[in-house]
């Protein structure tokens, strides 16, 4: 795009629902700040800030959802896809209740702060920022992150300038839409920096109290510590295959009954927490297993580790997990054939180093610095996005 003015104001909406949306967020401001050192980045919690009881309503209900009823979710993550019942009358009905919650403080604070640019990496306040710009309260340029490998109705907003998707093969989910390919970047979903360098990975394992062989498998069940990590855990923690680690985000009983489990297992396994060098988990991993969240799916690529597929929710999970199974990077797997699935793999390691190539190529590690050029060429010449593509 060529040389481009800094950015001065930057905005960016988000929800913390699990972890991936308000990662995405930071990992947009980390790289504003070295790009452009004087631009202002100021990134908000969107429902905690606007309407704290509508966003513990509605995220309460969501991950009550998840959590007992995942069908029930991927049944209406579904419907609400293109062209399905909930697509229309059910979304307009959803944005209208958030916008009359969420509106008046919204109002006053882009008022007194003036951004350039609002940046939504999640689709409710996508679709806030869209009716401000629908009523004026907001002029400037409108861009979407979406944090998935799947576009989905949620997203789609005419207000909105600019999306930013995880790969090449969205941009005709795009298309379906109507929305012009020339409003498309597939930058990748931002990520932290730290998945753009490159690690001495025996370093690493020796850091971590780990041996150099044999194999180091990482489980991860996201910031929630969702999925089947426990089963996970005591299956291959018997095959004596590999090492493990093992990252339980805020899930502490989940920990703890992992920390009990690892007494009687032979093999070395490692628990964590809630982290905040996961990338030096997964620098230090042969592969990984666990849900297919979208920014994980992101990070994991960008340092070209395998990712084995097991226990995702219906809805966007499972169609981040067809992406990386079509792209080659991952497998999917199931927990009554995991043990035999990734113990084959564990011991013919040609195969899991495929994996990591066709994990790498299609990694985006410079996503983040990527989107905010788009960002600074949006706000500063806007006719130059287009041409330069």
């Amino acid at each position: 795009m060529g040389k481009i003015s800094g950015l001065k104001r930057v905005l960016i909406l988000s929800v913390a629902v699990g972890s991936g949306h308000m990662r995405t967020a930071e990992a947009l401001k980390q790289a504003a700040g070295v790009m452009y050192p004087s631009a202002e980045v100021r990134i908000l919690d969107t429902f905690r800030y606007a309407s704290p009881l509508l966003g513990k309503l509605v995220l309460g209900a969501y991950l009550e959802m998840l959590k007992k009823s995942p069908f029930l979710y991927g049944f209406l993550y579904n419907q609400a896809g293109r062209g399905r019942p909930l697509s229309g009358k059910g979304k307009a009905g959803f944005s209208h209740i958030i916008n009359m919650a969420a509106a008046p403080r919204l109002i006053k604070y882009i008022n007194n702060f003036q951004p350039e640019i609002i940046v939504c990496t999640h689709a409710f306040p996508l679709g806030i920022g869209s009716y401000f710009k629908k009523k004026g309260v907001f002029q400037g340029p409108l861009l979407a992150i979406v944090t998935d490998y799947d576009v989905h109705s949620f997203y789609i907003f005419p207000e909105v300038d600019y999306y930013i998707v995880g790969a090449e093969g969205l941009i005709p989910q795009c298309r379906a839409y109507g929305i012009n390919p020339d409003r498309v970047y597939a930058t990748g979903i931002p990520i932290h920096a730290q998945f753009s360098h490159r690690y001495d990975q025996a370093m690493l394992r020796q850091q971590l109290g780990l041996d150099l062989e044999p194999p180091v498998v990482l489980l991860t069940g996201g910031g929630l510590g969702m999925g089947s990590i426990d089963i996970v855990f005591k299956t291959l923690g018997a095959s004596n295959l590999c090492q493990l680690l093992c990252v339980t985000g805020s899930n502490n009983a989940l920990r703890v009954k992992l920390d009990n489990m690892a007494q009687g297992m032979s093999c070395r396994a490692k628990i964590f927490g809630f982290v905040d060098n996961i990338h030096e988990l997964m620098a230090a991993s042969d592969l990984m297993v666990g849900k297919a969240g979208g920014l994980a799916c992101a990070e994991a690529m960008a340092l070209g580790l395998p990712i084995f597929i097991v226990g995702s929710l219906p809805g966007q999970e499972v169609k981040n997990a067809e992406f990386i199974t079509a792209a080659g990077a991952g497998v999917r797997i199931d927990t009554d054939n995991l043990g035999s699935l990734v113990g084959n793999y564990l011991q013919d390691m040609s195969r899991v180093q495929h994996l990591a190539r066709m994990s790498a190529l299609h990694g985006k590690p410079d996503a983040a610095r990527d989107a905010v050029r788009l960002m600074a060429a949006v706000v500063n010449s806007p006719g130059i996005v287009k041409a330069t593509k």
